[in-house]
């Protein structure tokens, strides 16, 4: 008789681990699906890694970040206050974004990324709280515009993904949160099937419910949300530190990645999850030469990795340290002329190695890269393998 419970119990404890298996490190929760095949359910989640390219970064940008990235998102056409493409800011003055695609100064990189099998995205952005506000108005009117004028433009060059960053910098009522919601359930309603829609948010978003985006809402309706991981501390900043404080937070960081991640956790599945890392850092003056120093206020500016590491090769004074609880760089050195102090913080190769081995560990969909051009000369070394 033991020796039968034994076996049952031994069958049961294999089964639970099988199920865990499939669910968590194949796919075969596609086996029912119309698109899929057999051979697809024991393959490991895909995972993503979407390279941000802005406009103003095209002339800096590689040609060609295929061993790195799986996805290359234009950055950006505006949404405007009715909901369509924001074309002009003034009279007989084109927007810049839109100017760039319109004009093919962004094609060669969006061809070249397709011949190498990159899928393409389009970014949809806003940071005008008045024009936010506006075209959350009427949600299902707004999304049929942005619809209306986007249709043609996915269509010409084949992006297979849309991605939203709208970004209110003011708090959001729970009216406007609940607009916002709508709003993308309208553009998903109305966008071929076959496009993916990807919703950008900020670390604080998962943690406060007066962010715009409403991730345990929006995770229902979208494929992916993009968790900003960078500007814990920025030029509002009171205090010097790091831009992607992997740890840290209560102690010497308010907040860091990874409180942020296991917040967005609660409210998102790992498989829609993607963590956005920083490839710049941010220079402040202070009067004190430690980190956290207090900066003198509008001293700070971003700093790319690429402009880093030309400043650390000509500065003979500047010896970089790596923070192993922010797990990033920093640096300072004396300015002469106003007897003050640079304060340097970025990331570097090894900043990366981490956040890949972090997300790994967490099982997330993947990562994205804020932004393409800014790459200093090894920092992406540590995606070549993540989804290749």
């Amino acid at each position: 008789m033991f020796q039968k419970t034994l076996i049952i119990w031994a069958g049961i404890i294999a089964g639970v681990f099988l199920g865990y298996f499939l669910v968590t490190k194949t796919n075969i929760l596609n086996i029912g699906n119309k698109n899929g095949s057999v051979a697809d359910v024991f393959k490991a989640p895909k995972k993503i890694v979407i390279g941000f390219l802005p406009f103003w970064l095209i002339s800096r940008a590689q040609a060609d970040y295929s061993p790195y990235i799986t996805q290359l998102s234009y950055f950006n056409v505006t949404i405007d206050s009715d909901g369509k493409i924001q074309k002009f800011t003034s009279p007989g003055e084109s927007d810049p974004g839109w100017h760039t695609l319109s004009t093919g100064k962004v094609d060669d990189y969006l061809t070249i990324a397709k011949k190498n099998g990159i899928e393409l995205s389009l970014t949809v952005f806003s940071g005008d709280d008045e024009k936010i506000d506006k075209f959350l108005e009427d949600p299902a009117v707004s999304a049929q515009n942005l619809i209306n004028d986007l249709s043609p433009v996915i269509s010409k060059y084949e992006f297979s993904d849309l991605n939203l960053d709208i970004e209110r910098v003011g708090e959001a009522t729970l009216d406007q949160r609940n607009r916002y919601t709508t709003f993308v359930k309208e553009v998903r309603n109305r966008l071929d099937p076959k496009i993916t829609i990807t919703v950008d948010a900020p670390g604080i978003a998962f943690v406060r419910d007066k962010n715009l985006a409403d991730p345990a809402a929006l995770s229902k309706i979208v494929d992916y949300m993009v968790l900003m991981g960078y500007d814990f501390h920025n030029p509002g900043s009171f205090v010097t530190g790091a831009v992607a404080p992997q740890t840290g937070a209560g102690i010497v960081s308010e907040f860091d990645i990874q409180s942020a991640v296991q917040a967005a956790l609660t409210l998102v599945p790992a498989n829609k999850l993607i963590l956005a890392v920083p490839l710049y850092g941010y220079s402040w003056e202070s009067l004190n030469p430690v980190p956290r120093a207090a900066v003198l206020p509008g001293s700070a500016y971003s700093i790319s990795s690429r402009s880093v590491e030309e400043l650390l090769s000509s500065c003979a004074t500047c010896s970089a340290q790596f923070n192993k609880t922010d797990s990033e760089n920093y640096f300072l050195y004396k300015n002469t002329d106003t007897n003050t102090y640079q304060q340097v913080f970025y990331p570097d190769k090894f900043s990366t190695q981490i956040k890949v081995d972090f997300v790994k560990s967490q099982n997330l969909g993947g990562m994205a890269l804020w932004a393409l051009g800014y790459e200093g000369a090894n920092i992406l070394e540590p995606l070549a393998g993540y989804s290749h």
